[in-house]
């Protein structure tokens, strides 16, 4: 018997080879997920000017950054932004300052397509073999209420489903042969399902989820080789990571003699890889 619908992924273009550089911007799901990367030695760049959560919000980031890596994850949270009453610009960030400086605003389905574009068409002009993975945040937003949030999570859906069908663009070419549609959101709504995968709030997902989402993520995007490099990385990294009762103890420094052997090794098939 089958007790959950697995999401079905579609095969992107491309794949992420070893400790490969990625960028990803977003929401603080992308932040979850830039931590796998990092942790698994990857040369991740993980929202280097903040939690971005909105389409205009992530375009800011990608006009201030200088890196054009291959692969770009943009990772949507909202559709609302706050724009300074003063200057009529969106902020990406309220700082703290009086909410009444502030006026809310929805970003309508034609918005979110129009400043997803410029991002992608900004990283396509820097790095015409760029691959772009869009993708929207599973967790929720209690303040809009949950039908406001469900609202917010279904105008971006429907942006993204916009942008990877997009047929062309003048003197370009189509952009979904730059992007691929990565499915967080369902995988959380859709196969997980149920409350035991979130977070005590009951809104953000536990860390088993996050850990399963990597697992779906690196299933469909990492090379054979990445998996080769990882199946021998993980077991060093448990190794680095454990916590000694009797750090000073001779059995441990040997243990720990044996691990660095292993890291001189790795270094050796992957002149890259570096603690």
């Amino acid at each position: 018997m089958v007790f959950r619908t697995k999401i079905t992924i579609d095969r992107p273009s491309f794949q992420i080879e070893p400790m490969e550089q990625v960028l990803l911007v977003g929401s603080c799901f992308a932040d979850n997920i830039g931590k796998r990367f990092v942790d698994d030695k990857f040369k991740a760049i993980v929202n280097p000017f903040g939690v971005m959560y909105n389409p205009a919000s992530v375009l800011h980031t990608i006009e201030r950054i200088e890196d054009a890596p291959r692969v770009v994850f943009l990772t949507l949270g909202t559709n609302h932004v706050y724009r300074l009453k003063e200057t009529g610009e969106i902020v990406d960030n309220c700082e703290k300052r009086p909410q009444s400086l502030f006026q809310e605003e929805e970003l309508t389905v034609e918005a979110c397509v129009d400043y997803l574009c410029k991002s992608i068409n900004i990283l396509r002009k820097r790095r015409p073999d760029v691959h772009v993975v869009l993708t929207v945040s599973p967790i929720r937003y209690q303040k809009y209420g949950f039908h406001g949030s469900q609202l917010s999570k279904a105008t971006l859906l429907l942006a993204v489903d916009k942008v990877t069908r997009i047929p062309s663009i003048p003197t370009s070419p189509s952009i979904p042969s730059t992007t691929s549609y990565f499915p967080a959101y369902e995988i959380v709504n859709d196969e997980l399902r149920d409350y035991r995968f979130y977070a005590s709030d009951m809104l953000h997902p536990s860390e088993q989820t996050v850990d399963y989402i990597w697992e779906r993520l690196s299933e469909t995007y990492f090379s054979e080789a990445t998996k080769k490099f990882l199946q021998e990385w993980y077991p060093i990294k448990q190794a680095l990571n454990h916590k000694p009762f009797h750090p000073y103890s001779e059995e441990y420094k040997a243990f720990m003699d044996k691990t660095m052997l292993k890291v001189d090794e790795l270094k050796k098939k992957y002149p890259t890889f570096a603690l």
